[in-house]
């Protein structure tokens, strides 16, 4: 089966450099107001990388989108020249807090996405540190979500399930993981998900029950 030649040769690493350096290079673009909120820093960074990214691919892209709707699975999207189809999220981590666990995407929609085989769900996970007003990059990781090891990732209870970064402080890596293994782990992860979830709904549906009692024998104020 054909792959990707971003993903499955090095080229996915020098991407990770040129999008540090990129962004390294950029003028200063948070104001002293910005610069102490990480969403705005976040939003800042997206958005440059959002208008820019095509030219950071170069050659390797055949075909660029940044037009979505705010709850798409992605910020940016691409085709190569093999006619791999690339939608990419952005998620921004400043590295001085101590815990956050951005979510990635529903379990149901990437189970869609990737029944064909040249789609690619890409994290560009961006970490940075602010020193007064000018964001410094640290680190870019560009990768697709089968190279996410379920060491550093867990299911979050929203819709079918989200799949999220546990800690932004640990993203562990496997170049070139098998997508049908990490897909059938996915699996087995919401095989055990699943029935912790309906306990809870067991225990809320029996609480309710309770509240339902209370009111019906509680007299008209």
């Amino acid at each position: 089966m054909k792959k990707s030649k971003i993903f499955y040769t090095n080229t996915y690493l020098n991407l990770q450099k040129k999008i540090v350096a990129f962004l390294n290079n950029q003028q200063n673009f948070l104001s002293t107001r910005t610069a102490r909120s990480p969403r705005a820093v976040g939003d800042a960074i997206e958005n440059i990388l959002v208008e820019n990214f095509d030219k950071i691919l170069g050659d390797l892209c055949k075909e660029y989108s940044s037009s979505f709707a705010r709850r798409a699975m992605a910020d940016l999207a691409f085709t190569d020249k093999d006619d791999f189809y690339y939608i990419v999220d952005v998620k921004t981590h400043r590295l001085d807090t101590k815990f956050n666990m951005p979510n990635l995407t529903s379990v149901e929609r990437l189970s869609r996405f990737y029944e064909d085989d040249s789609n690619y769900f890409v994290v560009l996970k961006i970490d940075y540190k602010i020193k007064d007003t000018k964001a410094i990059i640290k680190k870019a990781t560009f990768v697709p979500m089968e190279f996410l090891s379920w060491e550093c990732l867990t299911i979050g209870a929203l819709g079918w399930g989200q799949i999220q970064i546990a800690n932004a402080n640990f993203v562990k890596v496997i170049p070139q993981y098998s997508r049908k293994k990490w897909m059938l782990e996915l699996c087995d992860n919401l095989f055990e998900f699943y029935p912790k979830e309906i306990e809870k709904i067991k225990d809320r549906v029996d609480y309710f029950k309770k509240v339902k009692t209370f009111w019906k024998k509680k007299k008209e104020s």
